[in-house]
């Protein structure tokens, strides 16, 4: 079975995120080894551009340690897609023998330049942003839709 890990920078506090978040993922069980990791967040009381390059050097340290197979780091600038070709992404992934899929999720600041080279691909849902938080539910419901296309289920219409 494909694992599929998830790499975000931050806490969920949210309790209606964190019920969404767990709601797909228990979704996903059906198709997918899905796991979250969670790492803490920098926080600095002063965010100039040098402290903003120091946050997101410390996040990258911790996000690479846990970055495994064939990964996808969510970033602005990446490549935008639809739901019909992120289930073909994946599809063409499981494919071609890939075991295990990792996306990751940056902090308020984005990611470190170190993170994005490691990455396969930089992938975008929207040139808009968006709470890490909230993204990390939206990228969770779209990996379920993803299955559902990929195994004609009518959730997606």
């Amino acid at each position: 079975m494909i694992k599929i890990n998830l790499v975000a920078v931050g806490k969920v506090k949210e309790n209606y995120f964190a019920d969404g978040i767990k709601e797909y993922a228990k979704r996903l069980s059906r198709f997918c080894e899905f796991s979250i990791v969670e790492l803490g967040e920098e926080n600095y009381s002063k965010a100039d551009e040098g402290t903003i390059n120091i946050i997101k050097e410390r996040e990258g340290d911790k996000i690479l340690e846990h970055l495994k197979g064939y990964v996808i780091a969510m970033a602005i600038e990446g490549k935008k897609t639809s739901s019909e070709s992120f289930a073909r992404k994946i599809d063409s992934l499981i494919a071609r023998g890939n075991g295990v899929i990792t996306f990751v999720i940056g902090g308020s600041y984005g990611l470190a330049d170190k993170v994005k080279g490691r990455a396969n691909e930089l992938m975008s849902f929207s040139d808009m942003t968006f709470p890490h938080t909230m993204f990390r539910l939206m990228l969770t419901e779209q990996l379920y839709r993803a299955f559902c296309i990929l195994n004609g289920i009518a959730y997606h219409k």
